[in-house]
């Protein structure tokens, strides 16, 4: 069973290239942070490493950072402007009893992460509702499409910290 840091040296040893950062100084689990162009590469190095062996994708959420600037359109409703959107997964290895965490974060206006499906079959529903919820576009999933909004929503995203209800969906008043 490894440690985060250990973890995290292994994955400084093999990708010398990308931007790594171990997360310590919070009161939650510590994580890595890690580029959303890497995510997959990573991922796959993380599964197929036989002194890693994470074979389990547990969870996969999306997260609206509300980092940015409120700011006033000209109808008068407050949206962000700038900002980030994450999305954090947690990982297990079920044989070596190891668990990791990894954040990755994108930008508010294009939010695009790169999809981890073809590693972890359980991310692809996962995705599908960080795609709904939020709008973070996962680059190379085979069936981004909303899966709990209705198929013609064009309202966002509701997990957004700035969404608003429309007041009325295919001309029935929505009941807020």
């Amino acid at each position: 069973m490894k440690t985060t840091e250990e973890i995290f040296q292994i994955l400084k040893n093999n990708f010398p290239d990308s931007e790594l950062t171990l997360k310590t100084d919070i009161p939650l689990e510590q994580f890595i942070i890690i580029s959303p162009l890497d995510v997959d590469k990573i991922s796959l190095f993380l599964r197929d490493n036989p002194d890693l062996q994470f074979d389990s994708l547990m969870c996969l959420s999306g997260v609206d950072d509300f980092n940015g600037q409120k700011i006033k359109d000209e109808a008068g409703n407050e949206v962000m402007q700038g900002g980030t959107l994450s999305v954090y997964y947690h990982l297990e290895s079920t044989s070596l009893r190891h668990k990791l965490v990894l954040k990755t974060s994108t930008s508010r206006e294009n939010p695009e992460v790169v999809s981890v499906s073809e590693i972890w079959q359980s991310a692809n529903w996962h995705e599908r509702e960080a795609y709904d919820m939020f709008g973070i576009k996962f680059i190379n999933h085979p069936d981004l499409r909303r899966i709990l909004m209705p198929y013609d929503w064009e309202f966002g995203y509701p997990l957004r910290k700035d969404y608003q209800n429309p007041e009325f969906y295919q001309g029935m008043k929505v009941p807020y």
